[in-house]
């Protein structure tokens, strides 16, 4: 069985899958070129597809763009590759990558000849494996805690002096006393629980290779208590990111974990709205996980394509092209030269270029796609403690064994 074929499967188990159309890689001699996106709101008229175009035409060719949800397009890309039929560019979530990498359906920079050097270590290295880099970052995002400037004032708290645990649970306290309620987050049982509590897992010095450490137990201990002392609601097990927001959004609490893609609808909430870095336990930014696409090059039958597809891949992540694209996505760029633009153009986003800048990848520290195994594991760990069926220590200790087991 084909690596990509093994591959596919396993997404098919959780995903239901559409068919792949003859949307695959384009005429080398008609010059037409094919770019697969994980952006199906942009449509032909967006400054995206007007990026893709251009970066078409100032190489010489013609580009196909076709925009997919972005389980479909993982299912599309593994397919594809099973039939010989691979876009010239793919764009994905940066999990994905190391999946689609281990199944052998892209190139790596080596192949390609794409420069990586500007990029940021930490968000480079999503998309690395074994000492290879599969594509090139487009952008990023990451989690931070937005705060309800009333409702802190109210209670007598200054966001600033919250730069670890103990200063925001302090502030929580301070705000239920004076009825209010505390903070609201994403605990679902789905990777989106996972994704917001690895801020402060990573933030208690805890690696994703032993969940059941003193230092995992301290982060998950966090959040149980949270919810016990009544600092956060139940509604935490079953909200995703969005609901979470929505709570928060009704001026009831003082904070709210959630990303960059909320920054417009806080200037719609009605109320002023800050923002501060999650904090680790002992002080500082804590690590949050990077979300965002890289840009890559799947694996042609016909290698002679790989020269224009590099120069595609060139353009969209050219400091002038990343700064608009950045924008109109809501990330920060993954170059330091960009986020210096961005944070002129918004001084708004200088507390997410620190908190992308602190963060790392999920599939980081050559995990790959062993992550998914531990992801699991690790949301239902929380969802058992938080709903009061399992103290932290015995909902990790049994999320670790879970884990080894499906990593060996």
């Amino acid at each position: 069985m084909k690596a990509y074929t093994a591959a596919l499967l396993a997404i098919t188990m959780a995903a239901g899958l559409t068919a792949c159309g003859d949307n695959g890689g384009g005429d080398a001699a008609s010059g037409s070129y094919t770019i697969w996106d994980p952006y199906p709101q942009f449509d032909d008229s967006s400054a995206w597809v007007t990026l893709l175009k251009k970066c078409g035409t100032d190489n010489g060719v013609t580009v196909e763009r076709t925009g997919y949800d972005t389980t479909d397009l993982t299912n599309k890309a593994l397919l594809a590759a099973q039939q010989g039929n691979s876009p010239d560019v793919l764009i994905v979530d940066n999990p994905v990558v190391s999946t689609l990498a281990e199944a052998g359906v892209l190139t790596d920079t080596g192949v390609t000849s794409l420069d990586t050097a500007s990029i940021a270590p930490n968000i480079l290295a999503a998309g690395q494996i074994e000492g290879k880099t599969f594509g090139v970052p487009i952008g990023a995002n990451t989690l931070a805690l937005y705060y309800n400037k009333a409702v802190l004032a109210d209670a007598g708290v200054d966001p600033a002096t919250i730069t670890d645990w103990a200063g925001l649970t302090a502030a929580l306290e301070k705000v239920k006393a004076k009825g209010r309620k505390g903070i609201t987050f994403s605990a679902i049982g789905t990777e989106e629980g996972s994704f917001q509590f690895l801020p402060w897992y990573w933030g208690s010095g805890a690696q994703l290779t032993q969940l059941d450490s003193p230092q995992a137990v301290a982060s998950l201990q966090l959040w149980a208590d949270w919810v016990t002392k009544g600092l956060a609601p139940n509604s935490v097990l079953n909200n995703t990111q969005t609901t979470s927001w929505q709570e928060f959004a009704t001026g009831d609490f003082a904070f709210g974990e959630n990303g960059t893609w909320q920054l417009e609808n806080a200037k719609k909430t009605g109320f002023e709205v800050g923002i501060i870095p999650i904090p680790s336990q002992a002080g500082g930014v804590a690590p949050a996980p990077t979300g965002g696409e890289f840009v890559s090059v799947p694996v042609q039958s016909d290698s002679a394509r790989y020269d224009v597809s590099g120069k595609l891949v060139s353009c969209l992540t050219s400091n002038d092209n990343l700064l608009a694209t950045d924008t109109t996505l809501s990330y920060i760029a993954p170059v330091a030269a960009v986020q210096q633009q961005q944070v002129a153009q918004n001084a708004a986003l200088t507390v997410w270029v620190d908190a992308v800048n602190a963060a790392k990848g999920r599939t980081s520290d050559n995990l790959g796609t062993k992550y998914p195994k531990i992801s699991e594991p690790l949301w239902t760990a929380f969802q058992a403690s938080l709903s009061g069926s399992k103290p932290p220590q015995e909902a990790l200790a049994a999320a670790q064994q879970t884990a080894a087991s499906a990593t060996k």
